[in-house]
């Protein structure tokens, strides 16, 4: 019967599948860079080897791009983006690994498991607590798949808006931890507006050329279901966490948030978000960086003062005094 099945839905799979296969090239950088010595030519060497000669199927399945949101369970303050990507297993689960760019260098987050709500309602009492919904993410336009046409996007949301997440992040590189320390942590995700930093979501519009705002008014079609009892548990009180034996604390990230970055040329941009209030500059450790932000038609570059040592943050009244101002960044 499930042979029957998988076969009669492998036709929406591969078209699905087709849709996705060429997403995920926004840049999005790291949030850290890693200590250690730079790759040897011998290494390089090896790693062309492999390309060549290893199969990779379980990676290659990784055909689906979506880009969201996260807190820390317990923590709703300690909030970040996450780029998901997933394996469709059937039209129930999918199986996603979860990164915290879309670079090469992007750093492997955590990993994220989907179910149907009809699955879902199988698990323990205990076991729902530690998962989450998906309505609100995709009715309030947060959830994207970038780069893929409006029709498509729409008809995976129309799967997703119904199915439920389990998620844990292993390396906490929204806390700017350079290697994968502490225990891994549970996250949910968010269930009603006004709960996501705004400033974060306007960040990741720009960055892509969308409008969440938009998103949602396109979404307006699709029917969300009733939240599943069990689901969302920090909601009633009991927000399940890991604690960690090693004492490694789980803040939240600064509140100045991640740093802007410059979208793919070409890519059709909403106006440069409120955002640039904090605008932060990348600096490689134990340097100084300042920001350039550059105004519109030849206007003279406005510098935020350069930042204390390895705290790469701009004066938030030099940045606001140039805010909706297009930007660049570099070294001081």
């Amino acid at each position: 019967m499930n042979r029957t099945r998988n076969r009669g839905c492998a036709p929406a799979l591969l078209w699905l599948a087709l849709a996705l296969g060429g997403c995920g090239d926004e840049p999005g950088p790291s949030n850290v860079e890693v200590p250690g010595a730079q790759k040897r030519p011998d290494t390089a060497v090896l790693e062309a080897g492999a390309v060549l000669l290893q199969s990779k199927p379980p990676v290659e399945a990784l055909n689906a791009y979506l880009d969201g949101f996260h807190f820390y369970s317990g923590r709703m303050d300690a909030q970040m983006e996450a780029h998901h990507y997933c394996a469709i297993l059937n039209e129930e689960v999918i199986q996603c690994v979860i990164f915290d760019g879309s670079t090469k260098q992007a750093k492997l987050m955590g990993v994220e498991y989907i179910v149907s709500e009809s699955l879902f309602n199988t698990l323990p009492e205990a076991e729902k607590a530690l998962w989450h919904s998906h309505a609100h993410e995709v009715k309030s336009g947060q959830l994207i798949a970038p780069d893929i046409p409006a029709v498509a996007e729409h008809a995976l949301m129309k799967k997703l808006v119904g199915t439920y997440g389990k998620t844990f992040h292993t390396w906490h590189t929204d806390q700017h931890k350079e290697l994968p320390v502490g225990v891994p942590q549970l996250m949910m995700g968010f269930t009603a507006d006004g709960r996501a930093n705004a400033a974060m979501v306007e960040e990741r519009d720009w960055r892509f050329g969308v409008r969440s705002a938009e998103k949602r008014k396109e979404r307006e079609d699709i029917a969300a279901p009733a939240v599943a009892a069990g689901a969302d548990a920090w909601q009633t009180g009991r927000a399940m966490q890991l604690p960690d034996p090693t004492g490694m604390p789980h803040a939240p990230a600064p509140a100045s948030g991640a740093p802007l970055r410059r979208p793919r040329a070409g890519a059709s941009l909403p106006r440069p978000p409120s955002a640039l209030r904090w605008c932060r500059c990348r600096a490689s450790r134990g340097s100084r960086a300042s920001c350039r932000l550059r105004a519109p038609c030849g206007c003279p570059p406005r510098d935020c003062p350069a930042p204390p040592r390895g705290s790469g943050r701009c004066s938030p009244a030099t940045a606001a005094a140039v805010a909706g101002a297009p930007f660049q960044m570099r070294r001081a």
